[in-house]
Order: structure tokens, then C-alpha cells, then sequence
């Protein structure tokens, strides 16, 4: 899917964990997304937060320009339902890491095949079972397995390749500033 964000465009990026959280800032701090952590709500990667909790903190800020809300999610059906006060100051993107931000490492090492054979349904049970990776989630793992940038864009563009999105949903692939 075609995403498309100014170079002036206001986005609050909200991560659905760690994981996902230590992903984007790997490709923010690198200069590696089509946005610029300037133009990030705070200058950083939001954390999940309820639909009031979001609209409470942010949404009732006087802002000049519509707010992008970029949301990256391994799950397709949740729902962010704003009050219909705040939908006309939005425009929110899905960014779907089905099923799990864990693909990337399993798309890093060549193994979706393997995977996709294995039965596994999680992949990051696949991860620490097969793969030996106890530590999957953690942020800190994360960072320290993709310190190389150049390994996420591959394992990205990789994950991209094997596994084909759904219609008009955004992946992380989308985002980057060259495919």
C-alpha cells in the first residue's frame, strides 16, 4: 500500500510494544523512514495507550494541521475508535506486522518456509523454541540484534518479499524511505 506523509506532517507513531517500539526508533534514528523523528508528537515513539487516554493527552492540543496517527500492530481487527469530536483533526494509518513483529527475525534468517511448516502458530514461539531465542521480545535483544540497520532493511524487505499484505493495509516495508 502507498503511504503517503509530508515532510510537514504531524504524526503521533504509536507502537503496540517494545519490540515494535525498538524497530521504529532503530529505523527513525537512522534517517531510514519516510518522517523524521521531528515530526513525531514529543519527538518519540508513543506506547499503546486506550482511545481516551490518547485523545485526553493529545487530541485536545491546538494543533494547526490534521494529526497523522501512524498505529503499528500485529493485529488487524483492533479497533481505534476516536470520539467523533476528534475525527475530523486525524487520519490514521495501520501499519499491520501480522503476525508478530517476530517475523523479522525468522524473515532475517531465512527460515519463513521452515516456519511455515513447522506448525508453530507464534512466531515468537518459533523464535525461542526452534530458533533458540529466549529472549525475543525484549526491546533490548531487539536493538541488539538489528544494531546493524542495514540487517532490518534486509530482513524487512525480505519479509516483504515471502509474505504478501492484505489489500490496502501498510506494512513496514511502506514506510521505508527507499524500497
Amino acid at each position: 500500500m502507498k503511504v503517503n506523509i509530508s515532510s510537514s506532517s504531524l504524526i503521533a507513531c504509536i507502537c503496540e510494544g517494545g519490540a515494535e517500539t525498538a524497530i521504529m526508533d532503530i529505523l527513525l534514528d537512522n534517517d531510514l523512514l519516510i518522517f523524521k523523528r521531528e515530526q513525531l508528537l514529543e519527538e518519540s515513539v508513543l506506547p499503546r495507550t486506550s482511545v481516551k487516554e490518547f485523545e485526553r493527552r493529545y487530541l485536545r492540543m491546538a494543533f494547526d494541521q490534521k494529526i497523522i496517527i501512524l498505529r503499528v500492530i500485529d493485529s488487524r481487527g483492533e479497533e481505534f475508535n476516536l470520539s467523533k469530536a476528534y475525527r475530523c483533526q486525524v487520519e490514521i494509518i495501520n501499519v499491520i506486522t501480522a503476525p508478530e513483529i517476530e517475523m523479522l527475525i525468522i524473515a532475517s534468517q531465512k527460515k519463513y518456509d521452515e516456519y511455515k511448516r513447522s506448525g508453530v502458530k507464534k512466531p515468537s514461539d518459533y523464535c525461542k523454541n526452534v530458533l533458540g531465542i529466549k529472549n525475543v521480545k525484549s526491546p533490548k535483544y531487539i536493538k541488539e540484534y538489528f544494531s546493524d540497520p542495514d540487517y532490518l532493511i534486509d530482513s524487512i524487505k525480505e519479509y516483504n518479499r515471502v509474505h504478501k499484505q492484505k489489500n490496502n493495509e501498510a506494512s513496514l516495508y511502506d514506510l521505508l524511505k527507499t524500497k
